[in-house]
């Protein structure tokens, strides 16, 4: 289901035509394009709640579940992905539904998934929130540079791919993100927050990142220069998977990848072509690459 923008709501005054003079027409007028134009950003914004998913890894409270739908009505957007919860019918757990807080029809529209791949399917960038750093990873932005990019991504011209999707990550409310979900995003978003007191619950954390969000669609929408050159389509996230998998394949066949002595090999691949933001014909390219490698030394 998807929510539209609020917006100010004036009162205009509609005189009957037979009374109605040259200037009150006018007004009218007036007042009927500004009506449209309203609702012309309304069903506009609609596209960005539709393209952006939420997912919450192994969550391990109902309430914070419950809290998580309503961060997200308030902010315009509806579509949460819960991976593993730890709850098995968390979404009609009491807590949960008295924590929605009148969000209970985002909360019943939730999906239930067993992995992270399968919460990615279809995304063309993601965003991984974490409050520490890690060696390696994707590149690391502030919430407003995330949303920001996100925002652009989403309001360019696709030729072959206007289905852009976006999605945002979060982990246990205890142990965060791990390192190999880390490092399956595009991006790693981290929130400054006071040093002395770092303390986010889930729910806050998404409240922070949808507020960013909506600003930067809506200020996406309303700028017709934010609108570029139609851009090459995108990889999505389970196609730059098949190829590292690919890749894989074919640096272990030359003896270059060792997968039982990995090292930091596979980290520091993924963190290039994330940094790179592949599109889905560079992906293409690759396992061309890795397809040929494999036929020249097959036996």
């Amino acid at each position: 289901m998807r929510y539209r923008l609020p917006h100010e709501r004036g009162t205009i005054a509609i005189c009957p035509k037979s009374r109605a003079t040259k200037s009150t027409q006018a007004k009218n007028v007036e007042h009927n394009d500004t009506q449209q134009a309203v609702t012309k950003t309304e069903n506009a914004i609609q596209p960005g709640d539709a393209a952006t998913r939420f997912v919450l890894i192994e969550p391990s409270h109902p309430g914070n579940v419950g809290a998580a739908a309503r961060a997200l009505k308030t902010m315009g957007f509806s579509r949460l992905i819960l991976v593993r919860p730890r709850w098995p019918d968390v979404l009609q757990d009491p807590e949960a539904i008295a924590m929605a807080s009148g969000a209970d029809d985002v909360l019943a529209a939730a999906q239930c998934v067993q992995t992270l791949d399968e919460a990615l399917a279809g995304v063309h960038w993601s965003i991984a929130l974490s409050a520490r750093s890690r060696e390696y990873g994707p590149p690391v932005l502030t919430p407003r540079t995330a949303a920001e990019t996100a925002a652009q991504m989403l309001a360019q011209p696709r030729t072959t791919a206007p289905d852009t999707s976006i999605a945002l990550v979060f982990g246990n409310e205890r142990t965060g993100l791990a390192n190999h979900d880390v490092e399956r995003c595009s991006a790693i978003a981290h929130i400054p927050a006071n040093p002395a007191y770092t303390s986010l619950n889930l729910a806050q954390a998404i409240q922070v990142l949808a507020y960013e969000l909506r600003v930067a669609y809506t200020a996406a929408l309303s700028s017709p220069s934010s609108r570029g050159a139609a851009a090459a389509p995108g990889a999505t996230s389970d196609e730059v998977e098949g190829m590292f998998q690919h890749l894989e394949k074919a640096l272990t066949a030359l003896d270059f990848f060792d997968p039982d002595n990995p090292k930091k090999l596979q980290s520091r691949l993924r963190r290039l072509f994330a940094r790179a933001g592949l599109e889905r014909e560079e992906v293409n390219i690759l396992r061309g690459i890795a397809k040929h490698i494999l036929l020249k030394i097959k036996p």
